[in-house]
């Protein structure tokens, strides 16, 4: 009896699933509004250098005072006579805003702005290199001391990061407060998902998890700038947003640890055990005849894959073996293009003339219409069928956005901007989402906290592009879309080499990993031949039974051999009973 099959005895669709989905829905909340902190933080309203003639002017005056000069918002005036103006060669030290709803921003109370705006930018880029640290770290800790506490411990960092960010008046405490808080970046989110999808029957979790990030993430991207006019102030805003990610820490008592880790770190007690509580809490009877069976089929894994002596997976081993190898490195490339592009989107649409309130608002809708998109046809076409088709549809917008840029940087057509926008978003949100669970589902289970952090760090030192792949747009105007395009249509080609994973049992090692649809074709899809569900794992199965009994051959002088031979023959009765039953 496999994993899934005593899973689905103690429920795999019941009470504690939905309790795990809405505290997943918590996390997707909370880390919507942590991740775009920094940048509701430092909206930059319209300004202009302080006169004491213009305080008692209009906002539209002011801007038609200023609207002669090239560098309106840091141009100091000397004197101002009616419709005369002297400019001053001294720079500008003090600022009149326009605060947009109200809302403060500390690029505003502190005066980053002109000269001073790159220093809001440091905290940025230290942020980003904070999440490529901390997810490799907390990465490597998960698949060391279990998803749980790994999962606590990030978004600690994150809460202490955000709130001592209240605190900072200076560039340097400014940027070490960033760094701290990046180091949550992406794994106070993905850890969370790896417990929901291994606690969730394979035929769910397209269902239950993309519809708990299209619900609440888009929630938390929605009300996020809201929650900042409403707060009026940014130190306030990071308090609200901050503070509620202290209760993460509860998780500890009800969220329990992913029982396949735990049997992959050989401790087959402690995965019982927790399964134990899942059936308690789902209502379920589960004898423990049916643990020991469990039980056995670890152990006989475990002797299979080299018993006690086998060293713990670590990263590299996902490159050790040629299908393992080439499927990791499919997932690094396609996680950088998402997110390059995702990053060069965002970037390419700033200054449209709308208030970022409101298209920050706006763009995040995509959110819920993707994850429903994705509901309802990942589990029809697949897994690589989705990835690949939305990396496909998300270049044509992404290319169809940059270009309508591109060509109108001095005559803005907002609404057609606005609805590019949108769309662009809407394509990469759906890539974004089905590229998650894929990874998550591909890597197997003994290296998945480390391989889908690294997966992740890809797209995040891949992103560090964007910038340049924008400026090549001072030469060439078309230049970033189609650098992009291509980028998104390659990354749409290469998921066809990857093995589908819709209602098949996931990989646990590394060894498992490496059979995992093999023999499968590129353009193999569910929707368009129907297997049995049982195929691929039945031909893992052959290959560990046939390779097991290579190494029970070479144990024949130890007197090992018979009783290892017996246990086989024993599961292929146990296999085949069971197959018996199903027809």
């Amino acid at each position: 009896m496999d994993f899934d099959q005593i899973l689905a005895k103690c429920g795999d669709f019941n009470r504690y699933q939905f309790m795990i989905l809405a505290l997943f829905g918590f996390i997707n909340i909370i880390v919507s509004m942590h991740y775009f902190t920094q940048t509701v933080i430092s909206f930059v309203p319209d300004h202009w250098c302080y006169h004491e003639k213009l305080v008692n002017m209009t906002y539209k005056e002011i801007a038609d005072i200023y609207s002669k000069f090239e560098s309106p918002s840091c141009t100091r005036l000397a004197d101002i006579d009616g419709g005369n103006v002297t400019v001053s060669s001294e720079k500008c030290e003090k600022w009149i805003y326009n605060y947009d709803f109200g809302y403060r921003s500390m690029n505003t109370e502190l005066n980053w702005v002109c000269d001073s705006a790159y220093k809001a930018r440091i905290g940025q880029s230290l942020f980003f290199i904070g999440s490529v640290v901390g997810t490799l770290f907390y990465g490597l800790l998960s698949d060391k001391i279990g998803r749980v506490p790994a999962l606590i411990l990030s978004n600690f960092c994150g809460f202490a990061g955000d709130f001592s960010t209240i605190f900072t008046k200076s560039v340097a405490t400014f940027t070490l407060c960033r760094f701290i808080s990046g180091l949550a970046a992406d794994t106070n989110f993905y850890l969370m998902y790896i417990i929901v999808l291994e606690y969730i029957r394979p035929s769910m979790r397209t269902l239950g998890l993309n519809m708990a990030v299209g619900l609440f993430y888009c929630l938390g991207l929605v009300f996020t700038p809201w929650l900042a006019v409403l707060a009026g102030h940014w130190q306030i805003y990071l308090a609200c947003t901050s503070l509620p990610i202290l209760l993460v820490v509860l998780y500890y008592f009800v969220v329990q640890e992913s029982a396949q880790w735990l049997v992959t770190r050989n401790d087959i007690d402690g995965a019982i055990v927790r399964l134990k509580r899942v059936a308690r809490f789902n209502g379920r009877h589960v004898t423990q005849a049916e643990f020991d069976e469990f039980r056995r089929h670890c152990q006989m894994t475990r002797e299979m894959q080299g018993g006690d002596d086998k060293k713990h997976a670590t990263l590299l081993d996902m490159f050790r073996t040629p299908r393992m190898r080439k499927n990791t490195l499919i997932l690094f490339f396609k996680s950088m293009v998402i997110t390059l592009c995702y990053d060069a989107v965002s970037r390419n649409v700033e200054g449209m003339g709308i208030s970022p309130f409101i298209m920050f608002s706006l763009s995040a809708l995509a959110v819920l219409p993707s994850s429903i998109l994705l509901v309802l046809l990942q589990d029809r076409i697949g897994r690589k069928g989705m990835a690949s088709g939305s990396l496909l549809v998300g270049g044509l917008f992404t290319a169809a956005a940059g270009i309508a840029i591109a060509y109108q940087q001095h005559n803005h057509n907002a609404i057609l901007l606005a609805c590019l926008t949108i769309a662009a978003r809407f394509g990469v949100a759906i890539s974004y989402e089905s590229g998650s669970q894929y990874a998550t589902e591909l890597i197997p289970t003994c290296v998945r906290g480390q391989g889908v952090a690294a997966v992740h760090v890809a797209g995040f030192a891949a992103s560090f592009l964007a910038p340049y792949i924008l400026w090549l747009g001072t030469f060439f105007k078309a230049a970033p879309s189609i650098i992009l395009g291509v980028l998104f249509f390659a990354g749409s080609f290469v998921c066809l080499l990857l093995p589908e994973t819709l209602n098949r049992s996931l990989p646990t090692t590394i060894e498992e990993g490496e059979v995992f649809g093999k023999g499968e074709r590129m353009f193999d899809f569910p929707c368009l031949h129907h297997h049995d569900d049982d195929d691929s794992d039945s031909e893992m199965e052959k290959y560990k039974r046939k390779h097991s009994l290579i190494d029970a051959k070479q144990q024949v002088e130890s007197g090992q051999y018979n009783k290892r031979k017996q246990s086989l023959i024993d599961a292929d009765r146990e296999e085949q009973a069971l197959k018996d039953a199903k027809h």
